[in-house]
């Protein structure tokens, strides 16, 4: 009962490669020889990919862009911080309503 019952392997379904075998060989020291000599590099051909060109309307939408990146980004880092503040200033009123319930509960008494 308080043995775990190990479930058994499954026998593999489909096509099932057989398993490899791999014969050790014995590797004999050869002569040494000396490096072929060097041999020129192939001149590299041209590149076929077109050169960009910056018109002034393409350097305008690319500033335009990245300062609405930037505006964007800041706006959603500012809208977080001020969650946080919120939530902070939040927290601590609560903190100060039960200290004071807290307190005056006990002067009662």
């Amino acid at each position: 009962m308080f043995r775990p019952k190990l479930p058994t392997m499954p026998q593999p379904t489909g096509l099932v490669t057989p398993l490899t075998v791999v014969e050790p060989t014995t590797v004999t020291p050869g002569t040494p020889t000396t490096p072929p000599a060097p041999i020129a590099p192939a001149p590299v051909p041209a590149s076929t990919r077109p050169t960009v060109q910056l018109t002034p309307g393409t350097a305008l939408a690319l500033v335009g862009g990245g300062t609405a990146v930037v505006l964007v980004v800041g706006a959603v880092l500012v809208s977080m911080l001020l969650a946080v503040a919120i939530t902070g200033v939040s927290v601590a009123v609560c903190a100060l309503v039960i200290r004071s319930l807290v307190h005056a509960d006990a002067k009662r008494r």
